[in-house]
């Protein structure tokens, strides 16, 4: 393959990660005027606009990676890309709150759709040897995305009202959707069978009782029945179907892929950075708005650095992981991310300083993401057989989802009880505390690169 159709390839798949990943947060920020245009819709069910996807997303996101290696990644994907289009246009003419949040559930199976299947599409269009770079970028997209999200949605919103969050998406969808049927080349699992349907079942039912039980925490309330009962039941299925898994012909989550280090330190890093990170997203908009008193527009406008080193931080991140492996990735990165958080901590006070304290705080977590996320993903997949290209990387992404919800919950409800300085400087250091973790997760992984050789192990060979 050429190296002008590598480059398309790239562009593709990353476009297609940050259009799902946007769509986590773009419209956090819209949802005091979709709340207007709704009055007559308690906050409650309005949050659901926003917690649907999030949900909707984590639950998907494993199945419908191992349907892309099961029916086609080119299939899948452009799937994904028609559904995604359909589902935002739905979002943004809804007439009543209802439809919107039905529609943002529609917006969150097509983006599961994309995901695993884009990763999965851009492998082989690289040589192992230059893999790290390419996921570098492919990888640092959610974050980018995610981190941009406040400042695209108040410039949108501002401009044009809320619906136009959505519209942005349509543009996007179309060309990435003609470029897609160009180059992207059809790939599927060698010998992979349908999946085990109650193991489907139980982990999608898992993962959306504790996705629920921890959004329904975000008012502070962890002990109430609405709370725990989903939680622990949702935890029950896990384990059902972690049990189960081990016993089918043909689980939906081959057991072995959790005995490559790799791959399994990975996953847990997806899952505690992903915590901090996107309640740092957050944490830092509510801390201007709230306690600087920023207009929603300028705080979104104030965070926009740190996407910008987010994305150089991804490029570096991938050309380090390719040469010297991901944990030089992975480690640096968190370190960057936990000084950042530190400052954070001790230097923003209650009058603004922007220049000087919050700015280059930013700077660091910024580059501290797109280091973490690069190595992340070449860790993720650096060791996988082919045929688990989408299924693995739909593990770790679903690690990354359910992060993010549990990290805004918690934040969220810290904050329920006071939204002060203080409260924001004790999150700040729990953040730190989630790099420290990342860290961890870094040295596991090791010096794995994605030049070196797959070992599949033998209980992989018929999944």
């Amino acid at each position: 393959m050429g190296t002008q159709r590598r480059g398309a390839v790239l562009t593709v798949t990353s476009l297609a990660v940050f259009m799902a990943f946007l769509d986590v947060t773009i419209v956090n920020i819209a949802f005091p005027a979709i709340s207007r245009s709704f009055g007559s819709t308690s906050l409650a069910d309005l949050s659901w606009v926003f917690s649907a996807y999030n949900v909707v997303f984590a639950v998907l996101l494993i199945p419908a990676g191992r349907a892309a290696d099961l029916y086609g990644r080119r299939r899948v994907f452009v799937t994904g890309l028609g559904v995604f289009a359909v589902a935002s246009l739905a979002c943004a003419v809804a007439p009543t709150a209802g439809l919107l949040v039905a529609a943002r559930v529609l917006q969150a199976a097509a983006a599961a759709l994309l995901v695993p299947a884009s990763l999965a599409l851009l492998l082989p269009a690289f040589a192992p040897e230059r893999r790290g770079t390419a996921i570098g970028t492919w990888g640092a997209m959610g974050g980018i995305a995610a981190a941009t999200g406040p400042a695209l949605g108040g410039l949108l919103v501002d401009a044009f009202g809320w619906r136009a969050v959505f519209l942005i998406n349509l543009p996007i969808v179309a060309v990435t959707l003609v470029v897609a049927l160009r180059v992207l080349v059809e790939s599927r699992g060698e010998g992979a069978g349908l999946p085990d349907p109650l193991s489907v079942l139980l982990l999608g039912s898992g993962v959306a009782l504790v996705s629920l039980g921890i959004v329904n925490g975000e008012g502070g309330a962890w002990g109430a029945p609405a709370t725990l009962w989903p939680l622990l039941g949702g935890a029950a299925l896990v384990a059902l179907f972690a049990w189960r898994s081990r016993r089918v012909p043909n689980p939906l989550v081959a057991p072995a892929l959790f005995a490559i280090r790799p791959f399994s330190a990975a996953v847990l890093g997806y899952l505690v950075f992903s915590g901090g990170f996107y309640a740092l997203l957050l944490s830092n908009v509510l801390f201007m708005t709230e306690v600087w008193g920023y207009p929603t527009l300028l705080a979104g406008v104030a965070v926009t650095p740190g996407p910008i080193l987010a994305a150089t931080g991804s490029t570096i991140g991938g050309r380090i992981s390719d040469r010297f492996g991901a944990r030089l990735a992975i480690v640096p990165g968190g370190l960057l991310f936990a000084l950042g958080c530190v400052l954070f901590a001790t230097r923003v006070g209650p009058e603004p300083a922007y220049l000087a304290a919050f700015l280059p705080a930013t700077l660091l977590t910024g580059a501290g993401v797109g280091l973490v996320y690069s190595g992340l993903a070449t860790a993720s997949v650096s060791r996988l057989p082919a045929a688990h290209f989408a299924t693995g990387s739909a593990v770790g992404t679903c690690a990354r989802q359910i992060g993010a919800v549990l990290g805004i919950a918690v934040l969220l409800s810290a904050l329920a009880g006071a939204a002060e300085p203080a409260t924001f400087r004790a999150g700040w250091l729990v953040m730190t505390a989630t790099a420290l973790l990342t860290v961890g997760c870094g040295l596991a992984v090791g010096r794995t690169r994605t030049a070196a050789p797959t070992p599949t192990p033998a209980t992989l060979e018929t999944a």
